[in-house]
C-alpha cells in the first residue's frame, strides 16, 4: 500500500540550460532526491555493522603513517597558465583561461576528524577566486568555516552548487552569491571562455537528523574550446561515467576520488576503490588521472597509503594511463594536455 503515497517530481533550474536530450529533471520522491531513478538511503545497521567489527588490516594501518607531500609556497596564486593544484582531500584550485575555480574547499580540521596534513599556503592566502564549485554537501566537502574564509578574502566569489544547497549557503553568509544546478545543466553565470556543467554522480546527502536526501550532489565539468576537466566528486561505480561520455566526448583530465573505500560493505555505493576509479576513469577515455580523497582526513578502514599504492601497480600494469601524483601544492600545467 505504501507505494501509493509516494510523491514524485523530476525538479531542475528552469533559468538553465540541460544538455541531455529529453532529460526532464532530478527525480525526488517525497522531496528527497533519488540516485538516479532509485532512492538510496545508506543504512546505518551498516555503520554499526563496522563499528562493531574488527578491521583486518588493523595493525598494517596502525602502522602506516604515510601523507602525502606538501609543496609549500603561494606563487601558484597569482601564476596566470591554465593549471590546477590539489590543496588536498577534494580541494583543487584550477585556473582556466583567467577564470579561477576552487573545488570542494575543506580547509581546517572537520567535525571529530582532524587534517593530516598542511596546506602549500595560509587559507587567507587564496586569492582572486572567481567560484566555488560544490559538488555537495557532506562536511568534508562543504565546510562552513572554509567557505566563510574564502567569501572574506574574495569578495566577487560565486558558488555553483547543487539544487537545494542554497539554504546552507545562506547560513554560511547571506550575501554569498550562488546558482543551483541539477544534473546536466549548465550553468549561466561563468563567462563564455569557460562552460560549467553539473553532471551526475552515484552518492547521497546528510548533515543533519532529518534531512536525508534533501540537497542533491553531482560531479563537474570545466570545458574550454582546448580543454575538459572532470571533477567527479564523491561517487560510487554506476553508468553515469559512461553516458557522461557519450554526451560530452573524451576528458583531458580526471580528478578522481581513490580513498574512503573499505569497509567495501559501508562504502561500495558512495565511494570508489582505486580500482574502480580506474574503470571509471577509462570510461570516460580520460587524459590525465589525478588521483584525491585520501591522505588528508582518516575516514575510512584502508591504510593511508594503499590507494596510491594500488595506482602505482595499476599503472605498472599498463591499465592505467596517465596518472599523476602531484604534491599538495604543486602546480600541474595543463597547457601541456592541449
Amino acid at each position: 500500500m505504501q507505494q501509493h503515497n509516494n510523491h514524485t517530481r523530476h525538479i531542475k533550474n528552469d533559468r538553465l540550460e540541460t544538455i541531455k536530450p529529453g532529460y526532464r529533471g532530478n527525480k525526488t520522491i517525497n522531496g528527497r532526491f533519488a540516485n538516479g531513478e532509485e532512492l538510496y538511503n545508506p543504512d546505518f545497521r551498516k555503520v554499526l555493522r563496522w563499528q562493531l567489527s574488527r578491521n583486518p588490516q588493523r595493525e598494517q594501518k596502525k602502522h602506516d603513517d604515510y601523507t602525502p607531500l606538501v609543496q609549500e609556497g603561494s606563487d601558484f596564486i597569482h601564476d596566470q597558465r591554465d593549471m590546477l593544484v590539489w590543496l588536498g582531500h577534494a580541494s583543487f584550485f584550477i585556473r582556466l583561461n583567467g577564470i579561477t575555480f576552487l573545488t570542494d574547499p575543506v580547509l581546517y580540521d572537520i567535525p571529530l576528524v582532524k587534517r593530516k596534513v598542511g596546506l602549500p599556503c595560509a587559507p587567507e592566502e587564496l586569492k582572486n577566486i572567481d567560484f566555488l564549485l560544490l559538488s555537495h554537501a557532506h562536511r568534508d566537502h562543504l565546510d562552513k568555516k572554509s567557505i566563510q574564509t574564502i567569501f572574506e578574502n574574495n569578495p566577487q566569489v560565486k558558488a555553483l552548487a547543487p539544487l537545494r544547497a542554497g539554504d546552507i549557503l545562506r547560513s554560511v553568509n547571506p550575501n554569498l552569491p550562488y546558482q543551483e544546478a541539477g544534473w546536466y545543466q549548465k550553468f549561466d553565470l561563468v563567462p563564455g571562455s569557460v562552460e560549467v556543467y553539473f553532471l551526475p554522480a552515484s552518492h547521497w546527502h546528510r548533515r543533519g537528523l532529518l534531512d536525508m536526501n534533501k540537497v542533491l550532489w553531482g560531479s563537474f565539468l570545466l570545458k574550454t574550446p582546448d580543454l575538459t576537466v572532470y571533477f567527479a566528486g564523491d561517487t560510487g561505480l554506476d553508468g553515469h561515467f559512461e553516458e557522461i561520455e557519450e554526451l560530452l566526448g573524451p576528458m583531458d583530465v580526471c580528478l578522481m576520488p581513490v580513498g574512503a573505500y573499505k569497509p567495501s560493505f559501508l562504502m561500495r555505493r558512495s565511494h570508489l576503490n582505486p580500482n574502480e576509479a580506474v574503470k571509471a576513469y577509462n570510461q570516460l577515455r580520460g587524459g590525465l588521472f589525478i588521483p584525491m580523497h585520501y591522505g588528508t582526513y582518516d575516514l575510512s578502514d584502508e591504510p593511508a597509503s594503499e590507494p596510491v599504492r594500488l595506482l602505482e601497480q595499476l599503472a605498472a600494469s599498463g591499465v592505467l594511463q596517465g596518472l599523476r601524483i602531484p604534491a599538495i601544492g604543486e602546480p600541474v600545467l595543463l597547457h601541456d594536455m592541449i
